[in-house]
């Protein structure tokens, strides 16, 4: 049994990342014959491609995907650690794999991902919920066979999650959602330590992949017919830092636009680490999507300062104004708490501010949750939950408000969508979104799916469009 440790999870040295290529040993790729597998996943869209790539070892060792939860044989939780919600929601669920158990005892369920990674929640695993019969987690997805096969073969839990900083592994297969749109990992963990976040604790220290892997996998990728990737890390910004080579997000980015795949996307990226020389190659390329998510967190310098984010109100938006006055027509989005300890009035105020100020297309707004390992979760939270939900429900009023003012100046006009899929609107129609990231439901035939068509915007509403091919 190997149990995560927070101590060893922070722990930051200079050692020289490995990079391996991904092997299935061959005894293990008749493992799932005549077997099914269900993976649900929670969280942001680094666990949706981590996924990807478990759908996919899966099916290597013979799984086939079942159509619901229900019929599976093997049902694998993949989590997210980053609010007390996610973790609620998690453990709701673990209490409905018991019940299945319970039915059908031959069922195997796991848990891995994020949750999977803290100390706390793996001792209470097996603590309470000992009919789990994995747990492993973000650095070791591609030891899932060994994994497993020790769980199907051994009458008890199979615990294997490692604390360390982590490595790459190349070459992973991904078993993708989407036949038109890819995830592209560039980075790996993060190295900002924000003192309310335990992102760096769960995957580990900042780590860039190769920038000559990753323009192959966009290759590759758009010779298989994708029309869109997006370029992902827990802070893409930072890509490169740690190589020590005179290569950095902005080089990568222009090289990713270079091979002529038809839209790029990056996400997420830390306002620290946002360059010039990334806003000009953003300007410069007309397949970069016009579409930036920079979160804020907090408009007021004193919570900043308390959250670690090492940037000030001032400096925020100076940023913000020089990317609108390159990319004029750029949506930008954001990610806001509120409830932060220590919050008073006149700080959330501060956040009101930036928001009356950079009237935002769409923002994440939640209440402050406190994570256990975190220094803010020794902070003293004094500021009572109902003037937290107070503050999210003017914050929010606000943010919707713009969201939909934003979107308002559409109407009417004609916009690039590639569509995606059918509408969950409308069956007759099709969705899909533009280069500034707005889902909008098309009036197309379903011959039009994966292709980018000039849409002429007919209806707007606050969190989508309608419009007809133009």
């Amino acid at each position: 049994m190997l149990k995560p440790h927070l101590d060893e999870a922070k722990k930051r040295t200079r050692s020289l990342v490995k990079i391996e290529n991904f092997k299935m040993a061959r005894d293990l790729k008749t493992l799932g014959l005549g077997k099914t597998y269900y993976v649900k996943t929670y969280g942001c869209q680094m666990n949706v491609h981590d996924s990807e790539n478990i759908k996919a070892i899966l099916e290597m060792m013979g799984f086939k995907a079942a159509l619901d939860m229900e019929q599976a044989d093997l049902i694998l939780l993949n989590t997210c650690a980053i609010r007390e919600n996610a973790h609620n929601k998690v453990f709701g669920m673990i209490g409905r794999l018991k019940h299945m158990k319970e039915k059908r005892p031959n069922i195997i369920t796991g848990v891995c991902g994020c949750m999977a990674q803290e100390e706390v929640v793996v001792n209470e695993i097996l603590d309470k919920y000992s009919f789990i019969d994995l747990v492993f987690g973000t650095h070791n997805i591609n030891e899932l066979p060994e994994i497993l096969n020790k769980a199907m073969h051994e009458n008890k839990i199979e615990v294997n999650v490692k604390s360390i900083e982590g490595d790459i592994i190349e070459n992973m297969p991904a078993k993708r959602d989407s036949k038109y749109k890819a995830f592209v990992n560039i980075m790996y963990g993060c190295d900002k330590f924000c003192t309310y976040c335990i992102v760096p604790y769960t995957r580990g220290k900042q780590r860039s992949r190769r920038f000559g892997d990753i323009i192959r996998e966009v290759k590759s990728l758009k010779d298989a017919g994708y029309k869109e990737v997006t370029l992902l890390g827990q802070n893409v910004n930072a890509y490169g830092k740690d190589l020590n080579l005179e290569y950095d997000m902005s080089d990568l980015l222009e090289e990713v636009a270079k091979t002529g795949i038809e839209r790029v996307r990056f996400v997420t990226s830390h306002p620290w680490d946002f360059t010039d020389k990334m806003i000009e190659v953003i300007g410069k390329y007309p397949n970069i999507m016009p579409y930036i998510h920079l979160p804020l967190q907090s408009g007021s310098d004193r919570i900043l300062k308390l959250m670690g984010r090492r940037y000030t109100k001032k400096s925020y938006l100076e940023l913000f104004n020089k990317i609108k006055k390159t990319v004029p027509n750029a949506s930008i989005t954001t990610d806001i708490i509120v409830g932060f300890p220590g919050e008073t009035e006149e700080d959330f105020e501060e956040t009101l501010d930036v928001v009356n100020v950079c009237r935002y297309d769409s923002a994440f707004t939640f209440i402050f949750s406190p994570r256990e390992g975190t220094p803010a979760a020794k902070m003293k939270d004094d500021i009572p939950l109902e003037v937290k939900e107070e503050r999210l429900h003017k914050l929010n009023e606000l943010v919707n408000k713009y969201a939909k003012e934003a979107n308002n100046k559409y109407l009417g006009k004609v916009v690039p969508v590639l569509l995606e899929n059918v509408s969950e609107k409308d069956s007759n129609m099709l969705a899909g979104y533009t280069d500034t990231m707005k889902l909008v439901n098309v009036k197309a035939s379903k011959d039009m799916l994966g292709k980018i068509v000039e849409v002429k915007i007919t209806d707007v509403k606050t969190w989508s469009m309608d419009g007809e091919i133009a």
